[in-house]
């Protein structure tokens, strides 16, 4: 964990309970056994970081509609059985604040293809590339994997957790 970062030591400087974010957006992470399906994001918010496909709700969509859409469009795979395992609050100094549904397949229906989006990469999962990703991902995405569904809240600037909290074992569905 990153120092200074005990939610229980310091009030959060985001009024939560009134804060709306700008961007709707998911997350879809695809596990096969011991691998992950992660990209390497060409463009858009994060261009350059390791994360998972996905990206902004369309009007009138999902937010599983819009996973499962932004993966095809990302990399040309359907997700198999994808179920919705957290939510990402994301109060953010220097970009608009998102709110991203994240969701976790059991595998996917064809072959990871390269987009002008993303260069896909199977991954195992004691090789998950931390160091590269965005900084929350390492406090919630391992207990992710492992099945415990949580809802994260998080205040960044720049590309730095100044605050954090996260709730495990909540019902995640709207």
């Amino acid at each position: 964990m990153s120092e200074g970062l005990d939610e229980s030591s310091r009030p959060s400087p985001i009024e939560w309970a009134g804060w709306r974010p700008e961007i709707r957006a998911t997350l879809m992470f695809i596990r096969d056994g011991d691998d992950i399906l992660l990209i390497r994001k060409l463009r858009g918010i994060g261009a350059g970081k390791i994360n998972a496909p996905g990206g902004k709700i369309d009007p009138g969509e999902s937010p599983l509609e819009a996973a499962v859409r932004e993966t095809e469009e990302e990399l040309h795979v359907a997700p198999v059985d994808p179920r919705k395992m957290g939510e990402l609050s994301f109060a953010m100094s220097d970009i608009p604040d998102i709110f991203v549904h994240v969701f976790l397949a059991r595998g996917c229906e064809g072959e990871p293809k390269e987009t002008v989006e993303a260069i896909p990469m199977w991954t195992h999962l004691h090789r998950i590339p931390y160091e590269l990703m965005w900084e929350d991902d390492q406090h919630w995405l391992p207990r992710m994997l492992d099945g415990e569904k949580f809802r994260g809240r998080f205040y960044f600037e720049g590309e730095r957790i100044q605050w954090m909290k996260i709730d495990w074992d909540v019902d995640c569905l709207e």
